[in-house]
């Protein structure tokens, strides 16, 4: 074998291996998930296509091929097949194409805006004719607003103008055969409008108790259904907001040293590995690295969940991102560009997105099948009247397949998800619960399992002073005095929280002379003639001080999870201190009603054993993970997944953001991060736990609500249709004209209404009256 074979099969296996494409789909396209099925079916029809999945929230498509079989090109003309469009950037320009499809959503909001308001303004008057004049008997109103020729000059623009995207989608696909919601609709008031224009431009072709328009109701359908989809274009607009901020957490430039000691402020995409870099205090981390020179604190909170900053020295690991704090050092660069850890999370983020599965309606789902039907019993009610109808056979025919279509017009159906929605993110957002989409509301009612993370979610997210113990001599007052005073000229996170915790027991300390840092260490002040050391036991003994009378107390509060900061007064061990991340007083209550809910509750963070475990057992939590990364904390979500649980993530942290992305509810604690806020389907805005048991008892109301419905909107129907038909026609001589067809299509619309205003009662469980 020569020594060429290896590397040219390395090269074939390379050529054969498969391509990746992402192909962005114009914004307002993908309705439901029978339009994800259409897309995905019309690609992996192709040969050469090995997968293709279509993410319904951000509206692009990631397909999978072999590019020695089929190219970009094709895979485009098989979207456009389907009946779908896509933006005019092409796959892998990921700036263009996100920039392009960003104007993109402008644009369909405002021309959706438009069209609304249009539908609203022009059928508003013809609405409020008929319903005064037909169901209450009104006699005032203006002869001229029922005149049949005035409410078509109104409704006409609104069949064209605002049904225009309803028409464009469903009428191409009831004729491929695959109809959906727009079909339904797009048939509907086809049908309604249709027999409206033949009564008003031909009346003498009906009898005269045949002649009434239904021009109201076309108009109402159309404007209601753009409306539901105005405000889900303006959801949709949001989900890329949560990357945009990621990418802007990363600084902008960085501060290299070279090699003959000037240092240099490059912009950060200009750093390569091995640049050494200076930071300076209150800076942020351009890039990841190993720390070489100096020393200093970093808040990396926003990356690895730790709540308390981090002491950095030489050899140690720093993230990109993250925030120094009093000190300064220089560190190498080991990580760049997509190497860093932020970019991994973006990575993450994005790879959790693009994998979470669009839930099929319900609606959608019968609308499959529906829509066929309907047009079948239509047909055949035609022929079998027309051949065996009472005389004139025709007009009876017409008037009785023109009924069966007008009493299925969706309406009904078409309210009764987006109206029940409406509600019940309405009363969350009473609740301080914001519920970003119909698919959080459909899957927590649901869930098996929930993952909450610690720091800042379970507990406050910031350090608190929880214990002083004293020795000798001094009293805990004194004690406390004398730390706070020595404390109050650093910036530690740790020295603020024994200041402030000073404050709330009413300790004013005197002032400090002589304050000097130790890096790594704590700290050495003179106050009031008194030498105070604060901090570790390296400190301590550093200074010919014997920590030994306060390690007990120090064990005991650091097995507990806090943070001991030892004392030292004129040369002599005199007592200690502890800081924690003290848990939220809701937390346990939250927990356990979760737990009585019958869900599993994990707990997740990246903060050491020790602590973690601390914090589980004063919330009642079994099951901790802990010292977890943010890529851990996504692929932790994804094993329960796999195990065929509905999960849910709560977080607060930037480190969070993978997680709530790969669950399946994503709650977000809205005193957190804006990040985690833009990853996740619900945030609480207060930042109370309480809130999540909360949000998944909204969730079950709003899903029975929707459930009766379509119980009454299906309900209508399937007696409706077949009266339409004429069935009792032979029996007592009933038919079904299309003016009572549109009654009972109204009165299936006003139950929906007044079941989903039903829910507009509903309280959180603690807020009920027994």
């Amino acid at each position: 074998m020569s020594a060429g074979t290896p590397s040219a099969e390395a090269e074939a296996r390379d050529a054969a291996a498969p391509a990746a494409a992402e192909l962005a789909l114009r914004p307002g396209e993908v309705h439901c998930a029978s339009c994800v099925a259409k897309i995905e079916g019309a690609l992996l029809e192709l040969s050469g296509v090995e997968d293709a999945a279509v993410n319904m929230a951000t509206e692009r498509i990631a397909v999978g091929y072999d590019p020695g079989r089929v190219e970009v090109g094709g895979l485009r003309d098989a979207v456009a097949g389907a009946g779908y469009r896509l933006l005019e950037g092409g796959e892998d320009a990921a700036g263009d194409a996100e920039a392009e499809a960003e104007e993109a959503r402008r644009e369909e909001i405002a021309d959706l805006r438009r069209r609304v308001a249009v539908g609203a303004v022009l059928t508003a008057p013809v609405l409020f004719a008929m319903m005064a004049s037909e169901l209450f008997g009104a006699t005032w109103v203006p002869d001229f607003l029922l005149d049949h020729w005035v409410q078509l000059a109104l409704i006409a623009p609104v069949m064209a103008y605002t049904g225009w995207p309803i028409h464009r989608t469903g009428w191409p696909n009831l004729l491929r055969g695959q109809a959906e919601m727009n079909s339904l609709v797009a048939l509907g008031t086809a049908a309604a409008f249709s027999y409206s224009l033949v009564v008003t431009l031909f009346p003498s072709l009906l009898p005269s108790d045949l002649r009434d328009v239904y021009y109201e109701a076309v108009g109402t359908i159309l404007t209601l259904i753009l409306l539901g989809r105005l405000i889900e274009a303006r959801a949709k607009a949001g989900t890329g907001e949560a990357i945009r901020k990621l990418v802007g957490l990363q600084a902008k430039t960085a501060r290299v040293v070279r090699p003959d000691g000037a240092e240099e402020e490059i912009p950060v995409a200009e750093v390569v590995p091995g640049d050494v870099i200076a930071v300076r205090p209150g800076e942020k981390v351009p890039v990841d690295g190993e720390l070489i020179e100096g020393g200093s604190s970093l808040d990396e909170s926003m990356v690895t969940g730790e709540s308390l900053p981090v002491t950095k020295r030489p050899g140690d690991t720093v993230i990109g991102a993250t925030v120094n704090g009093t000190g300064a050092f220089r560190f190498r660069a080991t990580a760049v560009g997509s190497e860093t850890m932020l970019a991994q999370i973006v990575h993450l983020v994005e790879q959790a997105q693009g994998s979470k599965a669009p839930i099929q309606r319900l609606a959608d789902r019968v609308a499959n099948y529906f829509v066929p039907t309907v047009i079948g019993i239509a047909v055949l009610t035609f022929a079998a009247w027309l051949a065996l109808g009472p005389s004139p056979q025709l007009t009876f025919a017409l008037v009785s397949a023109v009924a069966v279509l007008i009493i299925a017009c969706p309406c009904a159906l078409g309210l009764a998800t987006p109206l029940s929605i409406m509600v019940g993110t309405g009363k969350g957002a009473e609740n301080g619960i914001l519920i970003r989409s119909a698919e959080a509301l459909e899957s927590a009612h649901a869930l098996d399992a929930i993952v909450l993370d610690k720091t800042g979610t379970i507990t406050r997210g910031e350090p608190a002073l929880t214990d002083v113990v004293a020795l000798g001599a001094l009293g805990e007052e004194d004690l406390l005095g004398l730390a706070a005073a020595a404390e109050r000229d650093s910036e530690h996170p740790l020295a603020r929280a024994v200041v402030a915790g000073a404050a709330e027991r009413g300790v004013e300390p005197a002032a400090a002379t002589g304050f000097e840092s130790v890096t790594g260490a704590g700290l050495r002040a003179e106050v009031g003639g008194r030498a105070v050391l604060a901090g570790t036991r390296r400190l301590l003994r550093e200074a010919g001080v014997d920590p030994a009378p306060l390690e007990e107390d120090a064990r005991r509060l650091e097995a507990a999870g806090r943070t001991a900061i030892l004392l030292a007064v004129d040369g002599a061990a005199a007592g200690v201190l502890a800081v924690a991340d003290t848990v939220k007083p809701d937390s346990a209550a939250a927990i356990a009603s979760l737990r009585e809910q019958g869900l599993e509750v994990v707990m997740l963070s990246g903060d050491n054993a020790r602590t973690a475990e601390a914090i589980a057992a004063q919330v009642g939590i079994d099951r901790v993970l802990a010292e977890v990364l943010p890529g851990d904390k996504a692929r932790e979500v994804s094993r329960l997944q796999e195990e065929g649980k509905l999960v849910a993530m709560v977080g607060d942290g930037i480190n969070d953001a993978p997680a709530l992305a790969q669950a399946d509810v994503g709650i977000a604690i809205g005193t957190g991060t804006d990040v985690a806020i833009e990853a996740a389907d619900v945030t609480l805005v207060s930042g109370d736990l309480r809130g999540v048991p909360t949000a998944l008892d909204l969730s079950g109301a709003t899903i029975r609500n929707i459930r009766q419905n379509l119980a009454f909107a299906f309900g209508y129907n399937t007696v409706g249709i077949p009266v339409a038909a004429g069935v009792l026609y032979p029996i007592i001589g009933l038919q079904l004209s299309p003016m009572i067809a549109a009654a009972a299509m109204a009165a299936s619309s006003l139950s929906v209404v007044g079941n989903a205003n039903r829910l507009r009662r509903w309280r959180p469980r603690g807020n009920r009256r027994p």
